[in-house]
């Protein structure tokens, strides 16, 4: 395996993100997903490491609140969209014109937006997302915030059981992932018209946390869909994941 590199740099308000990175060649830069980090996403299954075998520079940042990046707990420090504002300083801070661009869930709904604000990577990859889980974010973001203020209470057979495990198992800073919850706004799907690069949709075969990929497929002007086996969380294990994205970079 290839070692991973771990840099930090400040972000456009001077918080300080992670940005680890695999392998050399063609810029990736890979977002994760809700309370998860690069690590458990993008490095742990190997998926990094299949692109980097496929001639791929793989970059993946631990989103701001989340792994070994700052955690403030000032509102301030949440402006709208302010992932999307992290992304285009990371971009700003590699200083590259000719990359890709992937996310899984939160992270694939921070690329859509992104790209809907002006970056323009060549190829865009949007894992673990149907078109709900971008035009009706604000109920995902409710059932969430729901699960850090019950915390405490939440037990076997709760809906939020599963992420408020998932929170302890990641040691979630939960006043830090409310305050970057309340940033996230919705994807009016008419604005995915505004992303015409090529874009892979990839999802689980019992993935539905998201809504529908192919609804979300058929709202964009260039795109395809992957199934892979597995839910919203297991499809992050298997190398089917890595396997389609490396597929559709390579092409």
């Amino acid at each position: 395996m290839s070692e991973v590199a771990t840099e930090r740099f400040a972000s456009f308000d001077g918080v300080e993100l992670a940005v680890h990175r695999v392998g050399a060649g063609r810029p990736v830069v890979l977002l994760h997903g809700l309370f998860s980090d690069a690590n458990t996403n993008w490095i742990r299954f190997g998926h990094a490491q299949r692109l980097a075998d496929a001639g791929f520079l793989a970059i993946m940042p631990d989103l701001r609140a989340h792994g070994q990046s700052d955690k403030p707990h000032e509102p301030g420090a949440y402006p709208s969209d302010v992932l999307v504002r992290d992304l285009r300083a990371l971009i700003g801070h590699l200083g590259v014109t000719d990359y890709d661009l992937g996310g899984f869930s939160l992270g694939a709904r921070t690329a859509a937006r992104s790209a809907i604000e002006g970056l323009r990577p060549r190829r865009l990859v949007l894992a673990g997302m149907g078109l709900e889980g971008l035009s009706e974010w604000d109920r995902r973001s409710a059932f969430f915030i729901d699960s850090i203020d019950r915390f405490d209470e939440v037990k076997h057979g709760d809906p939020a059981f599963l992420a408020v495990a998932f929170m302890k198992t990641q040691k979630v800073d939960r006043v830090a992932a409310r305050l970057l919850l309340q940033s996230v706004e919705d994807i009016e799907p008419s604005e995915l018209a505004a992303v015409t690069m090529p874009t892979l949709v990839v999802c689980g075969d019992k993935d539905h946390d998201n809504g529908s990929p192919q609804a979300l497929v058929a709202a964009l002007p260039d795109a395809e869909l992957a199934r892979v086996p597995g839910t919203h969380m297991s499809s992050v294990t298997e190398p089917a994941l890595g396997e389609a994205i490396r597929r559709f970079l390579s092409e």
